[in-house]
C-alpha cells in the first residue's frame, strides 16, 4: 500500500493492485493555497460537506463516493458518527470517520474529529494499524487529543493531517512540531509518500510526518 498526502486531510491511497482511494478532496482556496488534486481515483470518501473536505467534483475518474458505511469495489468501509467540534457539534455540526482495509493493513480517518473518543467509538473504530489524524487544533483537535487518540487506539502508524505548514501560512491553526514535540517515535519525511506492508508495521506507535505533495 502507498500512501500520498495531497494536504488537509486528502490523501491518495494505492492498493498493490492499483486501486486508488482518495480521501476528503479539497477545493483549493486562499487560506487552505494548496494546488488542485490531478490524480484520478477508483473511490473517494466524504467525511462532511465542508468545501476543504468534500470537493468530489476535483477528481478524476469518475470515482464511486462514500459518505456512509458501505462496500465499494471489494472494500468495506465503515462509517463511525463523531463531530466537528467538542459540543456535540453544536459548533461545526457532525462528520464521519472512516475504516477500511486495503492489502490487510486496517486504516482509520478521522476527517475533522473535534473531540476525543468515548468506549462506543473506540469500540466501532476496533484495531487500527495507520490512523490518519487532525493534529492542528482550532477547528479539530489538537495536539494534546490526538495523542490520546492514537494511544487509546493502539495505532502503529500515525499520521499527522490538518496543520499549518509552508504551502499553508495563513491557516490559523498549529502546526505539527506541537504534535511531535518530546516525542521519540518520530519518523520527518522529506517527501508526501510512504510504503507500508501487512507484516511488517512496528509494535508500538510510529509517528510519520510527511510533506504535503499539492
Amino acid at each position: 500500500m502507498n500512501i500520498k498526502w495531497f494536504g488537509q486531510a486528502s490523501f491518495l491511497i494505492t492498493s498493490d493492485t492499483g486501486l486508488k482511494i482518495i480521501t476528503d478532496p479539497y477545493t483549493p482556496s486562499e487560506r487552505i493555497p494548496y494546488r488542485e488534486i490531478e490524480e484520478s481515483a477508483d473511490i473517494v470518501t466524504v467525511s462532511h460537506g465542508h468545501g476543504d473536505h468534500s470537493n468530489v467534483a476535483g477528481v478524476k475518474g469518475n470515482p464511486a463516493v462514500v459518505k456512509e458505511s458501505k462496500e465499494v469495489k471489494g472494500i468495506k468501509f465503515t462509517a463511525i458518527q463523531a463531530y466537528h467540534d467538542a459540543n456535540g457539534g453544536g459548533q461545526r455540526g457532525s462528520m464521519t470517520m472512516f475504516c477500511f482495509q486495503v492489502d490487510g493493513i486496517k486504516v482509520c480517518h478521522c476527517g475533522d474529529l473535534g473531540h476525543s473518543l468515548d468506549n462506543k467509538q473506540i469500540a466501532e473504530i476496533g484495531q487500527v494499524d495507520i490512523l490518519l489524524v487532525p493534529v492542528g487544533g482550532n477547528f479539530t483537535i489538537d495536539a494534546k487529543v490526538a495523542t490520546e487518540v492514537y494511544e487509546g487506539l493502539a495505532a502503529k502508524i500515525v499520521i499527522p493531517m490538518h496543520y499549518k505548514n509552508e504551502r499553508t501560512p495563513n491557516f490559523p491553526v498549529a502546526g505539527v512540531d506541537d504534535f511531535i514535540k518530546d516525542k521519540s517515535n518520530v519518523t520527518r519525511l522529506e517527501v508526501s509518500e510512504v510504503e507500508f506492508k501487512a507484516g511488517v508495521l512496528p509494535a508500538v506507535a510510529q509517528i510519520v510526518v510527511l510533506k504535503p505533495a499539492r
